[in-house]
């Protein structure tokens, strides 16, 4: 046996419409934590350290290989035009995967697969010599799931359920549709499937008995978490998979330092990163590439998608946080909405129903209550008063507001955007500002205030004169 290290290809089947779905969007494309169905085995994959992967795509596969192309830059995508059945599927994919030494064919309809378990899979299979090898489970209830027939001269058979005779329906042993191959020895009979089955469809496990009849070994190999390749295939069981990752997350979150108040209403997607010592009040979703640097702390029922908050900064209750950073020591919230690659430096404060968007707030600013800032950039130091409005549209494309440094804005100010405001300049309330303010003036837009006298009086008498004439 060569001394080089053996390559290994993997492909994961996605080709399938998933009708038990009820969705046109498809089965692998499905959401989990946000992410889609067919995320995990990728990332199962990529973890264990394979390189060499490829997705069989089929039923609305633009979708699919959209997705692979933006999100799995290096994994290949592989047509399968005619769903014709997973030895149909498996033999699609032959100019790929005749060039490894061995093979692993896995579905992309698995969620819960760990990484480890593909790797022990792996070096049982290499250790062992084998032909072909498949991951097996015995089943309270194996109803829905092809059986497993151990032969008397230590062959074995894949039986699907549609297939089976009454006696083999009794096995509770099951396949759980995750192969490996030595690539030479499935190139041998690829082309011997057959379609002699109730369904009319070439069948992957027919490649067990065939290999089998060559004297190639092949073994079942039992797996030690039945939850692990339970395959998803209608919305129940989509939501079963969701809480059980949710459960799986969030424990590993913990054991790094998280310190999270109440799991069962507390979520985190896979891709996100928590430091130590970061807290998580109640009702909390954090999902995206998010990542919360150590001592943050994220408030009851807010939602951050995207987001990086630097070390000790803090998100107040119910706030709405996408596509930002937060610096270290800010703090944004409560009923805070903050999206579209805004930035807040260190220690700048966004309150109480203030909306950020595609905005730079620099170390310092204060805008607390009750405003809209879009487009921005705003220096260092400044105080943004309530009720200010940046506005950043004029029917026709955006426009930018840029605020220098130490500025006090005025409550209520409207900025009609393009306009620049230079350093330590202020605004007086109420204003509306179309001009350019110089570094250190004061400007005000309003109209002068006139005071009629006895206006009240007035207007009762009217008012009372009116009544009598209509009576």
């Amino acid at each position: 046996m060569s001394n080089q290290p053996q390559s290994m290809g993997i492909l994961i089947l996605a080709a399938g419409r998933g009708v038990r779905m009820h969705s046109a969007k498809p089965k692998v494309l499905q959401s989990i934590l946000e992410e889609p169905m067919v995320y995990y085995p990728l990332r199962a994959a990529r973890d264990a350290g394979f390189e060499n992967i490829a997705v069989l795509v089929g039923y609305e596969g633009e979708l699919v290989e959209e997705y692979i192309k933006r999100e799995w830059p290096g994994v290949e995508v592989i047509w399968q035009h005619e769903q014709l059945g997973t030895g149909h599927a498996v033999k699609s994919a032959e100019h790929w995967w005749k060039k490894f030494d061995d093979l692993l064919v896995l579905s992309g309809d698995v969620p819960m697969v760990r990484s480890e378990s593909l790797s022990e899979m792996v070096g049982i299979f290499r250790s062992s010599c084998l032909g072909a090898a498949m991951l097996s489970f015995v089943a309270d209830d194996p109803s829905g799931y092809g059986r497993v027939v151990r032969l008397a001269d230590g062959g074995v058979r894949i039986i699907e359920e549609s297939d089976a005779s009454v006696d083999e329906l009794r096995t509770r042993e099951i396949n759980y549709g995750v192969y490996l191959f030595n690539t030479s020895a499935l190139s041998a009979i690829i082309n011997q499937l057959t379609n002699y089955n109730s369904l009319g469809e070439y069948k992957i496990t027919e490649a067990f008995q065939l290999i089998d009849e060559t004297e190639s070994d092949v073994c079942v190999i039992t797996c030690k978490d039945p939850t692990e390749f339970v395959g998803v295939n209608t919305p129940n069981e989509l939501a079963m998979a969701s809480g059980e990752l949710k459960k799986r997350i969030l424990d590993e979150h913990m054991k790094n330092g998280l310190k999270c108040m109440d799991p069962q209403t507390t979520w985190i997607g896979p891709r996100v990163v928590t430091e130590p010592d970061v807290i998580l009040e109640p009702g909390v979703q954090i999902w995206g590439k998010s990542h919360i640097s150590d001592g943050c702390r994220v408030g009851a029922w807010s939602t951050l998608r995207g987001v990086r908050m630097e070390a000790d900064s803090k998100v107040l209750g119910l706030s709405v946080i996408s596509d930002a950073v937060i610096g270290e020591g800010g703090e944004a919230g409560p009923f805070a909405f903050i999206r579209g690659n805004a930035v807040m430096k260190a220690g700048a404060k966004v309150g109480r129903f203030v909306e950020v968007k595609n905005s730079t707030l620099g170390e310092g600013v204060k805008a607390l209550h009750l405003s809209y800032i879009g487009d921005t950039i705003i220096g260092r130091g400044t105080n943004i008063g309530a009720g200010t409005v940046t506005c950043n549209y004029d029917g026709v494309k955006k426009n930018t507001t840029i605020i220098g440094e130490d500025c006090f804005v005025g409550s209520d100010t409207m900025f009609v955007a393009p306009v620049s405001i230079g350093d330590r300049a202020i605004t007086g309330a109420g204003s509306v500002i179309t001009k350019d303010i110089p570094d250190d003036a004061l400007g005000i837009a309003r109209g002068r205030q006139a005071n009629l006298k006895d206006w009240s009086a007035r207007k009762s008498l009217g008012a009372k004169q009116k009544r009598g004439e209509e009576g």
